[in-house]
């Protein structure tokens, strides 16, 4: 075998096995994959109207999934956070995931401009948010600002906006039980991505940790907020799927 080969191989190997951010990595793009698998492969079990939301979730984590792929080797060829490539995930993937509160209260009442607003505000807070970080320490602040403020609104619209007054006049306990697990996610699981804008040099928290540590933080969270929105989706699907076949049956 070739000799520079070998030592690449061996130098892959001692990062892979000695760098959680490289391992958090390689788990993040084999959970989000499988799972990309699990909701195509359900989608076929429960009633029509639920199947575009498992489709946009498997669509989601698939996303993720292969970008992650791409952003492993870029960490492990440079060991720099793989920003770029990052963004674009999100940028698709958030929206995305937006889309799903959509599809989860359409079937109780939800109208196009609730999709309208949540989208733009999730492309404000990314593109701002890539603004922001990729513009120097000087403009740091300003459009983490502008970026958080998009974040805001995406939580107002779960907590007090259209999503939740549809929640509220639903007769579905499965669509209120699904929508308190997404308001976790939204304001616990989403948080670490202002909050790890923040401690970039020069922003409002910054030198709470290691920067490096940041991709460490970003891997974690976006396995379990994706992975957990798709769970939660076809927590709602299955049990107002066995409501229908319940109806129809009896």
């Amino acid at each position: 075998m070739n000799i520079p080969l070998v030592a690449e191989i061996v130098g892959l190997e001692k990062i892979i096995n000695t760098d959680p951010v490289a391992i958090t990595f390689f788990i993040g793009y084999m959970a989000m994959f499988a799972s990309a698998v699990f909701f195509l492969v359900e989608r076929s079990t429960v009633d029509g109207k639920w199947k575009l939301s498992l489709l946009v979730s498997a669509l989601i984590t698939g996303i993720a999934a292969i970008h992650y792929y791409y952003m492993r080797d870029f960490y492990l060829q440079t060991g720099q956070s793989p920003t770029a490539f990052r963004y674009v995930d999100w940028t698709l993937t958030v929206p995305l995931m937006c889309v799903e509160f959509y599809l989860l209260t359409k079937p109780f009442g939800a109208k196009g401009g609730t999709l309208f607003k949540l989208i733009l505000a999730s492309l404000v807070m990314l593109v701002t948010g890539y603004i922001g970080e990729t513009s120097g320490i000087s403009n740091n602040i300003l459009w983490g600002i502008i970026s958080t403020l998009g974040y805001l609104y995406i939580v107002y619209e779960v907590f007090a906006g259209d999503i939740a007054r549809l929640t509220k006049t639903s007769d579905s306990p499965a669509l209120g039980r699904a929508m308190f697990l997404l308001k976790i996610f939204i304001t616990l699981g989403w948080s670490i991505y202002p909050i790890g804008y923040m401690v970039l040099p020069g922003n409002l928290l910054s030198g709470a940790f290691a920067v490096s540590s940041i991709d460490l933080f970003y891997n974690l969270a976006d396995a379990i907020n994706k992975i957990g929105f798709g769970l939660v989706i076809y927590y709602v699907a299955v049990s107002e799927s066995s409501k229908t076949v319940a109806v129809a049956t009896s």
